[in-house]
């Protein structure tokens, strides 16, 4: 640390800014107008300073952060010094900074008398952008212009004013234009709570110290990344895990991962990884640095800071025209089930340099159930659900069941929210026992929904995967139960869906969806008789379960562990 900076100012100002994001995301919450941002949580929040650099993020979606530089860097482009109090820029295009159209970007430059200092930012999935189907995050589309309104770099406020033309613009291409626009408010709202706190904070200390403060932030990060990569062992670490595949051909698509570890840096490559799909898979570059970032520092201590000091350290290769660095025109909507995958491979890879740091897989992202249509008195409706469900077990503790994957900070929709605002009943929101891996520490269960439609017909949108490939054990632990998706018809006939489908849905059908669970970690053998006997009262898993993964034996009626039984299964008596 510099002779000139004090560690207590600088314990302040770190800790100030933590608290400014925060609250950024807490006015998110309080002032959004759609349930897939307020009650499902998808959304972010981050500060930069003034070159751009990413100094502190809220406690919101992960993966949404680490794109931040790369739409920084656009809109520093095509701005430049084109900038003044009360601007808004946002953006939405995966080709220009963005990540897949429902999410939009928005940046607030922060000034202290007539000079820039910093950027406020707001990430938040909105509900519909338009394209040809419902939430504008079908799988199935086969090119960016099927997907929705593509924003480049554009000022939504300037100086405080909105842009009646972009407005209205959006407004006459999205289904919901309430919502969305109701959103984008809601985002400039906490952009300004974020540049009131930061002027306070200037105001204190002089922007000049200050900056010098957030220098040091970012160099702190580095420093102690640096520091921690530095033990471990120098060498290349590969593993390889699949997405079932595109929704048009049933062959896996292979995320291909090498890390390779060198003094205090790391370079993670993708070769090898699936060349880009006709599906809506992709997963645009700066998405797949957001997912190998986040890996990494998933493994990392938990008093490094959250800024982009961290990214320093780590150089990711992605090939040109993949899954991973998709080219124009290739679709991106669904690109979170393959940074989901993009997580699971880094994290098998990471298990190899830091075993006892990474739990098993874990449910392999969360499931979006998408049902879009028109109610009785013509006015749309559009439910884009997003369903967590499990982590893999870890190296000293079971996984957790209905929880949201590691690499998010979501929620699973409130079901009276969901019955009180839609046309549609759920019937079923419950875990499904069986569905962990077994392991010494076995994985979470995975979670059942089911969706009855109540409006005549609608669009049904499921992006879904795992059903084949299963969530990996690790440690000798084994694989989770599979996804399943599956309808009952108005007629009453029951029909499998595959992982990924865009169907019709008419009045009184209903769909079920069930999560994979998560992979087991450790030996399924050394798992103590006495907690497979309670998961087994609590009905988590089966006496038959219990006695062909555990080589235990439970009463099924009273959950009363056999230990005479279990001892001569186990070769012990």
């Amino acid at each position: 640390m510099d002779a000139k900076i004090d560690p207590i100012t600088f314990a302040v100002i770190k800790n100030g800014l933590d608290a400014i994001v925060d609250e950024m995301a807490y006015d998110v919450m309080r002032t959004a107008r759609s349930e897939i941002v307020k009650d499902v949580m998808d959304f972010s929040a981050a500060i930069c300073e003034m070159s751009g650099n990413m100094i502190a993020q809220a406690k919101t979606v992960a993966l949404h952060l680490g794109a931040v530089p790369e739409a920084m860097g656009v809109v520093l482009e095509h701005y430049g010094d084109d900038l003044a109090p009360g601007d808004a820029v946002v953006l939405n295009d995966p080709y220009q900074g963005g990540m897949h159209l429902p999410d939009i970007f928005m940046f607030m430059p922060v000034f202290h008398g007539p000079d820039l200092q910093g950027f406020t930012v707001v990430i938040c999935h909105h509900t519909d952008v338009g394209g040809r189907v419902a939430g504008s995050n079908a799988s199935d589309s086969t090119e960016i212009y099927q997907e929705g309104l593509r924003i480049p770099a554009l000022k939504l406020f300037e100086k405080g004013e909105i842009n009646s033309t972009l407005v209205k613009m959006i407004d006459l291409n999205v289904r919901l234009p309430d919502r969305v626009i109701g959103d984008l408010k809601a985002q400039f709202a906490a952009c300004q709570t974020g540049a009131r706190e930061m002027g306070k904070l200037f105001d204190r200390y002089g922007a000049e110290t200050a900056q010098a403060y957030f220098t040091e932030l970012l160099d702190y990060a580095e420093r102690m990344t640096r520091e921690e990569i530095r033990e471990w062992p120098d060498g290349t670490y590969e593993f390889t895990d699949y997405i079932d595949d595109d929704g048009f051909i049933d062959t896996p698509l292979p995320i291909a991962i090498a890390i390779t570890v060198h003094g205090d840096s790391v370079t993670v490559n993708y070769e090898g990884t699936a060349p880009q799909v006709p599906a809506a898979l992709n997963s645009t570059k700066s998405y797949t640095n957001s997912c190998t970032y986040l890996s990494i520092r998933c493994v990392l201590k938990g008093d490094v800071p959250n800024n982009a000091g961290v990214f320093r350290a780590i150089d990711v290769k992605a090939p040109d025209a993949s899954i991973v660095n998709p080219k124009l025109p290739a679709a991106v909507a669904a690109r979170a089930l393959t940074g989901y995958r993009i997580v699971d491979a880094m994290f098998g890879a990471l298990a190899q340099i830091v075993p006892d740091r990474v739990p098993a897989a874990g449910e392999g992202g969360n499931t979006v159930v998408c049902l879009g249509g028109y109610r009785e008195d013509g006015s749309p409706f559009i439910i884009v659900d997003m369903i967590c469900g499990a982590w893999g077990g870890r190296p000293d503790k079971d996984g957790i069941e209905a929880i949201t994957n590691p690499s998010q900070n979501l929620s699973n929709t409130p079901v009276e929210t969901m019955e009180s605002q839609h046309p549609v009943r759920v019937e079923e929101y419950a875990l499904v026992p069986d569905s962990c891996g077994a392991g010494e520490y076995r994985g979470g269960l995975g979670v059942a929904r089911s969706y009855r439609l109540l409006a005549d017909e609608a669009s049904l949108q499921l992006r879904a995967d795992r059903m084949k490939i299963r969530p990996y054990g690790l440690a000798g632990g084994n694989e989770a139960g599979p996804a399943v998706n599956e309808i009952t018809t108005s007629d009453g006939n029951y029909v499998s869906l595959p992982s990924k489908i865009n169907r019709k849905m008419d009045r009184g059908e209903l769909v079920r969806h069930v999560q994979p669970g998560g992979g087991g970690f450790g030996d399924p053998f050394m798992r103590d008789p006495q907690r497979v006997a309670r998961d087994v009262w609590n009905t988590k898993i089966s006496a038959g379960y219990a006695r062909e993964h555990h080589r235990v034996v439970v009463d099924p009626d009273t959950g009363e562990l056999d230990e005479a039984a279990t001892a001569v299964l186990r070769g012990e008596g």
